[in-house]
């Protein structure tokens, strides 16, 4: 029994390292590439710099549709959380309790929403961007509202399941004490979601901040409007790719994301976790 049990702790830490090698191989790749010349990549892709050449990174910062990049990917990612936040919890919440009364017509609702997520994003996609269009909102607002009705259907999905674990006891004591519908929300269900808001925020921030399909129809107009990830195309033509640019560039791009993993990483993982267990 002990040796089968050592057997398998063997290979699960085979298993566990190889899927390590998976994940930091090409981060290497990456990290290397940026500090080499051209001629370095040209000759090896793989071994280290022969010195630490700055020059990719100097091209990047000094490249001013970045700095527009930037601002358009954090405007977009700031306010489409915001509306997020604002919108689907009180949403979710009352999708949640008119089910739990037995009404068809929430129920149908939900049912209506969940549809969207079978929904393939091939099938929105044109009908979307001549909505948008038509609306004169082919920018940055524009697609704040675009991923706010993007998020809809699974956003609502999460919240409503994590609801159900929530005792409707603990409302119908808040009636008894005087308490209104938004008060009862806002001060006791509200507190108790953050869990499950936790997780849907990182899910949706960091959907949001690598997206590439919905800015390249969106926003290709002018590079005043790119994010990140259209910024990251600039380093390639249609028969040629400056690897060692566009790596620097997809570092630079990252590091927002990776600064604010480390200050929060507890809370990150918390939530995630906290977030798939149904309490």
């Amino acid at each position: 029994m002990a040796e089968k049990k050592r057997a398998m702790n063997t290979a699960a830490y085979v298993i566990l390292i190889l899927g390590a090698l998976l994940i930091l191989f090409p981060l290497y790749i990456t990290v290397v590439t940026t500090f080499k010349t051209s001629g370095e990549s040209a000759n090896s892709f793989f071994t280290l710099p022969q010195s630490l050449y700055l020059g990719n990174y100097k091209t990047v910062l000094e490249n001013p549709t970045l700095w527009y990049a930037y601002g358009n990917t954090a405007y977009i990612t700031l306010f489409s959380l915001v509306l997020e936040l604002l919108v689907m919890p009180p949403m979710s919440f009352a999708l949640s309790r008119g089910m739990f009364h037995g009404s068809k017509i929430f129920k149908g609702l939900y049912f209506f929403f969940l549809l969207g997520i079978f929904l393939p994003f091939q099938v929105r996609m044109m009908p979307l961007v001549k909505l948008l269009s038509a609306l004169n909102m082919m920018n940055p607002t524009g697609m704040v509202l675009l991923y706010l009705a993007h998020a809809t259907c699974e956003s609502m999905f999460l919240y409503v399941g994590y609801l159900a674990s929530v005792s409707p006891a603990l409302e119908e004591a808040a009636y008894i004490d005087g308490a209104t519908t938004l008060q009862t929300f806002y001060q006791i269900i509200l507190p108790l979601m953050k869990p499950i808001l936790a997780t849907v925020m990182i899910r949706e921030g960091l959907a949001i901040w690598n997206d590439y399909m919905l800015p390249l129809l969106c926003l290709n107009r002018s590079n005043r409007m790119w994010t990140l990830t259209l910024f990251q195309y600039n380093f390639q033509s249609e028969f040629n790719v400056d690897y060692n640019l566009a790596f620097s560039c997809l570092v630079v791009a990252s590091l927002p994301i990776i600064g604010l993993y480390c200050f929060m990483q507890k809370q990150i993982i918390g939530g995630l976790t906290n977030g798939a267990v149904k309490g």
